[in-house]
């Protein structure tokens, strides 16, 4: 190759270099915000209070005097049991949806 063949495309690269400094930037997209909501989930922890005294401990049912009052501990054990039982199973259920 000559010398004269490489003047026109180099004459072309000059132009194509020039031309892309000349030209005017584009605008920008507009932006768009916008709020996504997205559900987190959350662990439930419901608030139940202390466990009530019950009243059938080993101590107290060894210091009662005979079998009837043994069985009056038990029973009213058994009650606060069934009684928090249900408290905790609605607990449960308000959590559950």
């Amino acid at each position: 190759m000559t010398l004269s063949h490489r003047q026109p495309r180099a004459g072309l690269l000059a132009l194509a270099l020039l031309s892309g400094c000349a030209s005017v930037p584009a605008e920008a997209p507009p932006v768009h915000l916008r709020t996504v909501e997205i559900p987190t989930p959350v662990r439930c922890r419901p608030q139940l209070g202390p466990e009530p005294d019950y009243p059938d401990t080993d101590a107290a049912l060894r210091a009662a005097p005979d079998l009837f009052a043994r069985v009056r501990l038990l029973l009213a054990g058994r009650v606060l049991r069934i009684a928090r039982d249900k408290e905790k199973s609605a607990a449960l259920a308000g959590c559950a949806g």
